[in-house]
């Protein structure tokens, strides 16, 4: 079961832009973890998962815009802990209310992105970005083409990082949903670029979370986690096998209608 589950997470990890690592914590909860055990894991499954996929892809491209995705992924990593401790302090009903609202949150976006650009459906995290061409600008871009660190827009990097970080280790989730159009909204890249810079900053704020959970929680057996990542990271080959072929509006929206169906079995189960 938790094999198959690391599956899921890595396939919709490798098919959708972002939101795949949401699942993680729902398919847990039905296995009987509790809500901390169920976060936790996922922060740790989801980490290694697109740890390996940045490295199996070879990510280091063009198409990654290290610049911004380092500022993003240190501040989302400072507030991941935070999240953490937070859910210790608040009861699980209301954390599991919470997380079910980000989902749908989540689901509604990817089928409304589906029907409103459903050709940014093709980008998914298991694409080739090395040859995708650098848009002129991101952010701003000074004559030598370094990334220019201008304090409107690393500000923007700044709070948008501090959020996905918290909801990160509060939640469990990777926050690739968020992280992907904030770089569209803060700088003129394209949905590829976003797409692969979001892979190693989920990787880091992920890690960061992940650990935190370590300390807290103290966990005496870890070996779920091996399962779920050997599964992740399976279904992440396969996701780069087919991604290309089969990546499209419709599956991102049979993504969503899952996603939303699953938090409506996950609150049934915790609340009747």
């Amino acid at each position: 079961m938790l094999l198959l589950i690391g599956l899921v997470i890595g396939l919709v990890l490798g098919l959708t832009g972002a939101g795949g690592s949401v699942f993680a914590v729902p398919l847990l909860l039905m296995t009987g973890m509790t809500l901390p055990e169920a976060t936790g894991i996922s922060l740790g499954a989801v980490a290694a998962t697109t740890l390996f996929a940045s490295v199996g892809t070879g990510l280091s491209g063009t198409a990654v815009l290290w610049r911004p995705g380092i500022i993003l992924a240190l501040a989302g990593a400072v507030t991941a802990p935070l999240g953490q401790w937070l859910a210790i302090l608040v009861p699980t009903d209301y954390v599991l209310a919470g997380f079910c609202t980000l989902a749908v949150i989540i689901a509604l976006r990817m089928w409304l992105s589906a029907n409103r650009t459903p050709e940014n459906a093709s980008w998914v995290r298991a694409s080739n970005f090395n040859q995708v061409p650098v848009p002129d600008l991101v952010c701003a871009m000074n004559q030598s083409g370094q990334f220019e660190l201008r304090p409107r827009c690393v500000s923007g990097l700044l709070i948008g990082g501090l959020g996905v970080g918290f909801l990160s280790g509060l939640f469990g989730v990777g926050g690739g949903f968020l992280i992907v159009p904030l770089l569209l909204a803060l700088s003129a890249i394209s949905m590829a670029q976003a797409v692969s810079t979001s892979l190693f900053i989920i990787a880091l704020v992920s890690s960061s979370g992940f650990i935190s959970y370590l300390f807290i929680h103290q966990p005496d057996n870890l070996s779920r986690l091996l399962l779920i990542v050997a599964g992740g990271i399976l279904g992440m080959i396969v996701g780069q096998k087919i991604s290309l072929r089969v990546a499209n509006a419709v599956l991102q929206k049979s993504f969503a209608a899952c996603l939303f169906i699953i938090c409506i079995i996950t609150l049934a189960r915790h609340y009747l």
